[in-house]
């Protein structure tokens, strides 16, 4: 065939060689790929990653439409992440363009719902691509391996469920006042005063409290006199006051045996009484006459300016002070409650003589949890309605792990009425069944509870709050708190909560290794985790799995510990 008639066929050819070319997507090197972190790590319950790619110029077609979907797999299973779309510059659509001359950079964000499987899986990135309506094939990339979980070491289980607690006084105090009054200037005892009902009862309560073993009764006289009159006339007034009560009071008692102290005093102008029963009352210009005393600290200067609020100081005259020409009676009595043992003993014998308060606070006489949670039935018998007890049996089941029969407790206390503590241990068994957002409203509904600290401190550990959850730990030593240190790369911190532990365990050794992992001390991590897998056998297979222990995999003893 003549050369000059193929030379046309040829040079189309090429063209359409080049052009189906240009067409084409090539597989993305990896280079052009980066997943933060690495490896991942589980937060809150949430794997999240971070992937910036790079599509290098001219290699995204101009007709092309690629989707670009992060997968987590792992033993079982897999997890999809959020996919993202991308587009060339002659498609029409809302994804974003990719110029096919100069290329750009991406950034993909997506999260995986943890499981345990996870700590050992793959991440790949897979691409769903079309040139108009062909379907392009391009392989998936692995950009990750494996998953660090020492977050989900945290357990709610393990934290202090809320105790309704006991408002037991060894020893209750009570105060008794009886008033005999006086007329305007005078310090005689009136007969009709000392004869009324008012002052035999209160004479009748100081003689029972005297002859009750289990009391003490001491007496204070408190005699005054009204701020009017002056400070002379008043003072002495008052003075007589107090002798003359004191004699009279002196003469009833030995009358009766009563041997109690007494002590006496008196005060010229009362003052402070005045200002009490004038805020109290319903007096015309009550708040100016309050103003008053606080504007002038000098007695007879205060005395004048009440005299010339002539609007009120007849009623103050009718009124207020004649309640102020008194002696005040006292008598402070001290109940002394049983003992620790006899409280104890009653509380296996005869539960019944026992009041409530008494009967909770004999469960915290004892360390044994058998004999506590016997206790606080008793108490739920006897107390049906005391919530605290049907709390309590919850606490104690919590304690034991028996999270059904502890929620069937904590719901029947807050059945009885709601309260503030079986809400937050309704919250720790939400935790437990990993249902934050409920847990959170719970927790919301316990201010004022002594336990709710740590609590929170569990729900921030479990939420990837790190920061706000060492702040509520305070200085609580437990494995949750330490592991909140940790999370926030609180080493040195974290390994002294740990060793102040009181209740030592297998999870309480994992964390110090994961600690020693953490500060290059590979004899601490030996140490550890050989404490760890001889209270938890378990655990040994954990740790061959765990990435915080991966620069070690070649370390003969640790090997070996893992065999």
């Amino acid at each position: 065939m003549n050369k000059k008639l193929l030379l046309p066929f040829f040079v189309m050819a090429a063209i359409l060689t080049l052009s189906s070319c240009s067409n084409k997507l090539k597989p993305l090197s990896e280079q052009y790929i980066k997943a933060e972190p690495q490896p991942l790590e589980a937060i809150g319950g949430q794997v999240p990653v971070t992937i910036n790619a790079t599509f290098p110029a001219k290699w995204f077609n101009k007709k092309a439409v690629v989707t670009v979907t992060p997968v987590l797999r792992y033993a079982g299973g897999e997890a999809w992440g959020t996919s993202y779309t991308y587009q060339g510059e002659k498609v029409s659509g809302n994804n974003q363009v990719i110029p096919q001359a100069a290329g750009a950079n991406v950034t993909m964000r997506s999260s995986f719902a943890y499981k345990p499987e996870m700590k050992k899986s793959e991440l790949y990135l897979t691409f769903d691509a079309k040139i108009k309506n062909k379907t392009v094939k391009l392989p998936e990339i692995k950009i990750g391996e494996g998953v660090i979980a020492t977050s989900a070491l945290a357990d709610a289980g393990t934290a202090n469920a809320a105790i309704g607690a006991d408002k037991f006084q060894r020893i209750i105090r009570e105060a008794h006042d009886a008033n005999i009054m006086f007329l305007i200037q005078q310090a005689e005892l009136r007969s009709n005063e000392l004869r009324k009902q008012e002052i035999s009862d209160w004479k009748n309560l100081v003689k029972n409290a005297d002859e009750a073993p289990n009391q003490n009764v001491a007496i204070e006289i408190s005699a005054y006199a009204s701020p009017d009159g002056g400070v002379k006339l008043n003072t002495g007034l008052a003075e007589r006051r107090e002798k003359n009560t004191s004699t009279y009071l002196g003469r009833e008692l030995k009358k009766e045996k009563v041997d109690v102290p007494v002590d006496a005093r008196y005060t010229a102008q009362d003052w402070d009484g005045f200002r009490e029963l004038v805020s109290k009352s319903s007096i015309q210009d009550k708040d100016l006459v309050l103003r008053v005393l606080s504007m002038y600290n000098d007695p007879e200067q205060r005395e004048q300016e009440i005299k010339n609020i002539s609007s009120v100081f007849s009623t103050l005259a009718d009124e207020i002070l004649p309640q102020l020409r008194r002696s005040r009676l006292t008598a402070n009595i001290e109940i002394i409650g049983k003992s620790d043992d006899e409280i104890s003993a009653l509380a296996k014998s005869n539960p019944s003589a026992l009041n409530v308060e008494e009967l909770l606070y004999a469960a915290t006489l004892t360390n044994n949890a058998s004999e506590k949670e016997q206790i606080y039935t008793k108490a739920s018998q006897q107390f049906a309605n005391d919530y605290r007890s049907w709390n309590n049996i919850g606490m104690m089941r919590f304690r034991a792990g028996d999270l059904a029969k502890a929620e069937e407790m904590f719901n029947k206390a807050n059945s009885v009425k709601s309260n503030p503590e079986a809400n937050m241990n309704l919250g720790l068994i939400a935790l437990t069944k990993g249902d934050k957002s409920k847990a959170e409203q719970l927790l919301g509904s316990a201010s004022g509870v002594a336990e709710l600290s740590e609590a929170l401190g569990v729900l921030y550990l479990e939420q990837g709050e790190y920061a706000k959850a060492v702040n509520s730990f305070g200085s609580i030593k437990s494995n949750n708190a330490a592991l909140a240190q940790i999370m926030a790369k609180d080493y040195s911190k974290a390994q002294q909560t740990l060793d102040g532990v009181a209740k030592a365990d297998a999870v309480t050794d994992y964390l110090k290794a994961v600690v020693a992992a953490r500060t290059n001390n590979s004899g601490g991590v030996i140490s550890n985790l050989r404490s760890a897998i001889s209270k938890d056998s378990s655990l040994k297979k954990e740790a061959a799995l765990d990435l915080e222990f991966a620069k070690y995999v070649a370390n003969a003893d640790f090997t070996s510990l893992l065999r």
